[in-house]
C-alpha cells in the first residue's frame, strides 16, 4: 500500500528532494498535499507531475496570479487554496498518511502542530518546531500517538545509532558540524563577510537561510535543542564537534564507552528516504552514489571555536534558562539572517541582534502555544528595531 506523503514546503531545498525521493519509489509513495510559500511556477510543475488533490500556496504575488494558478490547477482536477490558515489545514487532510515539514523557520510550527494532532506521522525537517516549542510539541506528540522521524542529517543520524539500544545506556549525543564556510576564515575579517561568501558552504547544497546559520553556527545551537527533545537527553550531555568532511552525521556514545556513528556522503536523500519509509531502509537508486574507501582515509574532528562563533553557545543557553528564551532567539535569528542576506548588517551583527532581543524581549517561564506566538511576534518587533 502507498504511504500518502503531503510536503509542507514543497519547492524548497528539502521538499523538493522528497519529490525526488517520491519519484524513486513511486510504488511506494503518492503526493496527497503540496504546499509553498509564493513559488507558483515551481509549485505549479510539480502538482502537473505528481498529480495532489491538493496544494496550498501561503502568500501569491498578486490575486491575479493566483486566480490564474486556480484556474490551472482546476483544469488538472486539483483543488488550490491561499493562506496560511489553509495550509494549517491541510495538514489535516484525510488522505495524508506522512507529513514532510519541510519548511524554513517559524512557519512551520503551527502546522506541524495541526499535523500531529489530527494523527498524522511526521517526517521533522523544520527544526525550529523543535527549537521554538519543544516541550508543547513533545507533550501533544505523546497525547496523540505520533510518531515523529527527524529528516536532518544529523538527528537522523541519532535516531538510526539508538535503534535497538537501551536509551538508559546513553552517555552522550555527539552532533557533527562541517564548520561552514568561514570555519578557516580569520576572526578578524569576519565582520567584513558578505551573503555572497556565507553562501557559499563547503559540502552540502541548502536553501539560504540554513546555510547562513551553518556559518554562524547558530544551526548548531538549534539542533542541540532539538536533539534534547527529540531524544529525551538532558543538553548538558548533547554536544557539537566540527568534522569538516561531513561523512559522519552524527554519533552516539554509551556508557560502555562504546561509539557508534552513522556515515554516509552529505546528501539529504539518504535521511529523507529513511523517514518516509518509517525507519526502513530502502535500496539505493542506481543514480545516487555511495561512500567509497577513499571518502573514509581522511576523516578529522575538531573542537567548535565558540569565541569565533559565540552563536554555537545559545543552544545551551537557552535550554538552561527554559521558558520561551528559544522562540526569542529564532525569531531574532531569522530577522538578521534576513537583514544580513539583504546586505543590512554584517555578519557579526547577527549573534549582536540576537543578544539584544534576548535583553528585551519579555520572559515568559511556562509558555502555552499562544504565548509561543506572541513571545515570536514581540521578538520580531525588538529584533526589527535593534537593525
Amino acid at each position: 500500500m502507498q504511504q500518502r506523503i503531503a510536503v509542507l514546503g514543497s519547492t524548497g531545498s528539502i521538499g523538493r528532494q522528497t519529490l525526488d525521493t517520491v519519484a524513486s519509489y513511486a510504488d511506494r509513495f503518492k503526493v496527497s498535499v503540496l504546499t509553498a510559500g509564493s513559488n507558483l511556477d515551481l509549485l505549479s510543475q510539480q502538482a502537473a507531475k505528481f498529480r495532489p488533490h491538493c496544494v496550498v500556496v501561503a502568500a501569491p504575488r498578486s490575486r491575479e496570479a493566483f486566480e490564474s494558478f486556480r484556474s490551472e490547477m482546476d483544469s488538472l482536477g486539483i483543488k488550490a487554496y491561499s493562506g496560511d490558515e489553509a495550509i494549517a489545514d491541510a495538514m489535516e487532510d484525510d488522505d495524508t498518511d506522512v507529513v514532510v515539514t519541510a519548511t524554513v523557520g517559524y512557519s512551520g510550527l503551527i502546522p506541524t502542530m495541526r499535523a500531529i494532532r489530527a494523527g498524522k506521522t511526521i517526517a521533522l525537517a523544520n527544526k525550529e518546531t523543535l527549537v521554538v516549542a519543544g516541550e508543547i510539541v513533545t507533550r501533544e506528540k505523546e497525547r496523540h500517538g505520533v510518531d515523529i522521524i527527524p529528516v536532518d542529517s544529523e538527528h537522523s543520524a541519532i535516531y538510526q545509532c539508538l535503534d535497538g539500544e537501551d536509551r538508559e545506556a546513553v552517555e552522550r549525543l555527539w552532533i557533527t558540524a562541517s564548520g561552514g564556510p568561514f570555519r578557516c576564515t580569520d576572526a578578524a575579517v569576519l565582520a567584513q563577510m558578505k551573503a555572497s561568501d556565507a553562501l557559499r558552504h563547503p559540502n552540502w547544497s541548502m536553501g539560504a537561510k540554513i546555510t547562513v546559520d551553518s556559518a554562524t553556527m547558530i544551526n548548531k545551537s538549534f539542533e542541540i535543542i532539538e536533539a534534547r527533545w527529540l531524544f529525551d537527553i538532558p543538553g548538558e550531555r548533547i554536544k557539537a564537534v566540527v568534522h569538516p568532511q561531513s561523512i559522519v552525521h552524527s554519533m552516539v556514545e554509551y556508557r560502555d564507552g562504546a561509539l557508534k556513528a552513522q556515515l554516509g556522503v552529505p546528501d539529504m536523500h539518504l535521511p529523507i528516504r529513511y523517514a518516509l519509509a518509517g525507519g526502513k531502509r530502502l535500496t539505493l537508486p542506481g543514480e545516487e552514489r555511495r561512500l567509497t574507501v577513499k571518502d573514509l582515509s581522511t576523516l578529522t574532528f575538531e573542537e567548535p571555536d565558540d569565541s569565533k562563533f559565540p552563536g554555537i553557545k545559545l543552544g545551551h543557553y537557552a535550554l538552561k534558562q527554559g521558558g520561551n528564551t528559544a522562540c526569542v532567539i529564532n525569531a531574532a535569528n531569522e530577522i538578521a539572517v534576513d537583514a544580513f542576506l539583504h546586505d543590512r548588517i554584517g555578519f557579526t551583527d547577527i549573534v549582536r541582534v540576537i543578544e539584544e532581543t534576548l535583553e528585551r524581549a519579555d520572559r515568559v517561564e511556562s509558555p502555552e502555544l499562544e504565548d509561543y506566538v506572541a513571545s515570536n511576534e514581540q521578538a520580531r518587533r525588538i529584533a526589527a528595531e535593534c537593525l
